[in-house]
């Protein structure tokens, strides 16, 4: 069995389908929009086969991000070395990104940092 995929809602779709391709190497389709519901939604493709459903629909509740609280905490990605943590992590501080830790060794042995972006959520950065 595997997670065939993670979706989220997002208020900017185009802006977080850019984070997730231009800095994450994935692949966009060309979206979708239903136009009875106003629901719209793109799927990013990874190289492992993994997926990434963004998606958009007026009203959806937009909540605080509390980083200590049930629920989802980040989605990680795994860029294959130390010094490509340590790269990507500092071309998205210098885009604005807010880094919420690292890059750094954690207590049971991962070398990572963690970013808050597309629209306050985390992604952390692993080899």
């Amino acid at each position: 069995m595997k997670i065939e995929h993670i979706a989220m809602f997002v208020n900017d779709l185009e802006a977080a389908r850019d984070f997730f391709v231009d800095y994450l190497g994935g692949t966009s389709n060309d979206g979708y929009h239903n136009r009875n519901t106003s629901f719209r939604s793109y799927f990013i493709s990874f190289g492992d086969g993994s997926r990434l459903e963004l998606m958009n629909k007026p009203g959806v509740l937009d909540t605080g991000k509390d980083t200590e609280r049930t629920g989802y905490s980040h989605i990680a990605f795994s860029v294959g070395s130390k010094e490509k943590v340590d790269e990507l992590t500092e071309r998205l501080r210098a885009a604005g990104y807010i880094v919420k830790s690292g890059p750094r060794t954690t207590g049971d042995g991962y070398y990572e940092s963690c970013i808050a972006a597309v629209e306050g959520n985390l992604i952390e950065i692993t080899i």
